[in-house]
């Protein structure tokens, strides 16, 4: 879409062009069951705000366990090549406002985008000033000004940052920070998956994940978190599901020419198959660099890599999806789910009961073995 427009949301144009049964009924074959919208408060803020309530059944033996997510999804503040220090304090400033108008709206886990307080630099292949923006996961400046919102508003915060561990040589990952509600550091997820694709060359600057599949057990559920790239993975995706995962969120950071058309699916299908909520985060903007890169497609250099398009959005296990955030506008999504869904949509559809995880992972043995031979039946 270089050189268009942008348009708002897919939702916006249905909602335009199809009249009020018709828009139901395509709603309905979209996005599954409709959702419920929620009372949005008179609050000072630079971004839209959307809030919904994905509706579940009450059960007789057990109470309705509801927990309200917020996503926020964002451009820079400024400009990319603005200097590192002005960057990060913009940026704490709009978390700020992001973070009390979550609050405001009683918001218990809250989730940024991926790697939130810079710019996603890791395009251009250079060191400096891109490296400058790493720091520790546990004792960070970001973490430390999280630490006291979070204690202040009693709310998980989960912080994806690019970190720099200098305990093991000063290495570098991409992290996300999760910050209980009482103010607490619990523990870090490092991305599992490094793309190499398009502009996205990440592995200039780190590799692979060491973490494994962390659930982390906090006041509002058991939340994992799925940076980027592991969406387009399905076992990344149950391998949370088999530490336990009620929330999985997936903080990102990619743009329309690459993956827009997957966008809407693979969170969504995430949730369906693993029999847990998935809540999608993804940047806003096009962001502009001093130099010119390539992408080693023939195609002349460039200072940008393309549109951020943010349609953040929440997934149940039940199929059913809220409306994604705006293409265009930073934004802030709140969304109250009833954890018990997870339960009783397992119940329902037996995924969990008749998966064969002893055949998969006989299979998997066999693959890794350097004389592996495809199961192939041919005359």
């Amino acid at each position: 879409m270089s050189g268009l427009k942008e348009f708002q949301s897919v939702e916006s144009i249905l909602k335009k062009n199809l009249l009020g049964e018709e828009y139901e009924k395509i709603r309905q074959i979209l996005y599954g069951r409709p959702v419920v919208n929620l009372e949005i408060p008179s609050i000072p803020k630079n971004f839209d705000i959307q809030a919904y309530s994905i509706p579940c059944p009450e059960e007789q033996l057990r109470k309705p366990r509801l927990v309200r997510v917020g996503l926020f999804q964002h451009q820079i503040p400024l400009p990319a090549p603005s200097k590192v220090q002005d960057m990060k304090e913009a940026m704490f400033k709009m978390a700020r406002e992001a973070l009390d108008a979550a609050a405001a709206m009683n918001v218990n886990v809250f989730c940024f985008q991926e790697a939130w307080n810079m710019p996603f630099a890791f395009c251009t292949r250079e060191k400096y000033p891109w490296c400058e923006y790493a720091e520790s996961a546990q004792n960070g400046p970001t973490t430390t000004f999280l630490q006291k919102i979070a204690e202040q508003h009693n709310m998980v915060i989960i912080s994806p940052i690019l970190e720099r561990d200098e305990i093991n040589s000063d290495t570098l990952w991409n992290a996300a920070v999760v910050i209980d509600n009482h103010g607490d550091y619990l523990g870090k997820h490092r991305k599992n998956h490094i793309p190499r694709v398009g502009d996205f060359n990440e592995s200039t600057y780190y590799f692979e994940g060491n973490t494994g599949h962390p659930v982390f057990q906090t006041e509002f559920g058991k939340v994992a978190i799925n940076i980027c790239y592991g969406r387009h993975h399905p076992l990344n995706w149950l391998a949370f599901e088999l530490n336990g995962a009620e929330i999985v969120f997936n903080p990102s950071a990619t743009v329309g020419d690459l993956s827009e058309p997957l966008w809407g699916i693979e969170c969504r299908n995430a949730a369906i198959a693993n029999g847990y909520f998935t809540c999608a985060i993804n940047r806003v903007g096009t962001e502009v660099f001093e130099n010119e890169f390539t992408s080693g497609n023939g195609k002349p250099a460039h200072k940008d890599f393309g549109h951020f398009y943010g349609s953040s959005y929440v997934a149940a296990p039940n199929g059913s999806r809220t409306p994604g955030l705006s293409r265009i506008n930073n934004g802030l999504l709140v969304v109250e789910i009833d954890l018990n869904m997870c339960r009783q949509v397992k119940d329902h559809w037996g995924f969990q009961m008749t998966q064969r995880l002893d055949m998969y992972a006989d299979l998997l043995s066999k693959v890794l073995a350097p004389d592996f031979k495809p199961q192939i039946i041919k005359k």
